[in-house]
């Protein structure tokens, strides 16, 4: 997994002025919590905070005030329109330590080609050690059939990791494809083939 190095800055300004100031001059106002420990709210700059949150589950190794502070991101608030880095919740994590997050499924192996293929969860909960977090976990669809489905129960959970998510969790299910399509197709031409046929009868009469 990817873990960053970053320096963070102490906040003494408060409230939604403070935050604005401290986005127009780059920096995203940021909080750390965890461990029973006091919250500690700081700001961390965008342009670097935004290359590392690119990265699924990043530790982020802070460095505040000559202290080194591990935290995983928990919470990420981004301008709806914009998708600007508005704020960060950031929990305390210790090396060794087992944390539950949510990791990205990313299936291998051909399925059925006569089957549509829906992911119905993307990710999965697990937990894992805290620096040994995957960036993603890999599910064999190889040779699924259509109008079946692939589990949670199914991921491939590297040594020390365990699964949270309920065992039967769908995660992805390979459709059958539907007849509704050919029976619009179909539909019309009839309609067409009978017009003529309406017509004929009305002339007879």
């Amino acid at each position: 997994m990817a873990e960053v190095k970053i320096v963070g800055t102490t906040r003494t300004e408060f409230g939604k002025g403070a935050s604005r100031r401290a986005r127009r001059d780059g920096l995203v106002p940021a909080v750390i919590y965890g461990h029973g420990e006091k919250p500690l709210h700081i700001t961390l700059p965008a342009k670097e905070l935004g290359v590392a949150l690119k990265q699924s589950n990043v530790l982020l190794d802070i460095t505040i005030d000559g202290k080194n502070e591990l935290t995983l991101p928990k919470v990420i608030v981004r301008d709806f329109l914009k998708q600007i880095l508005e704020h960060v919740d950031l929990v305390l994590v210790r090396r060794g330590e087992k944390v539950v997050v949510s990791v990205p499924v990313h299936t291998v192996g051909e399925h059925d080609r006569d089957g549509i293929l829906e992911h119905v969860h993307n990710s999965i909960e697990v937990k894992v050690d805290a620096s040994a977090i995957p960036s993603f976990l890999e599910l064999d669809i190889q040779g699924l059939a259509s109008g079946t489905s692939k589990y949670a129960a199914d991921v491939v959970l590297p040594a020390g990791v365990e699964l949270e998510s309920d065992p039967k969790m769908i995660v992805v299910h390979l459709s059958e494809k539907s007849t509704a399509a050919a029976e619009e197709v179909a539909a019309p031409a009839a309609t067409d083939a009978a017009a003529p046929a309406a017509d004929a009868e009305k002339k007879d009469a």
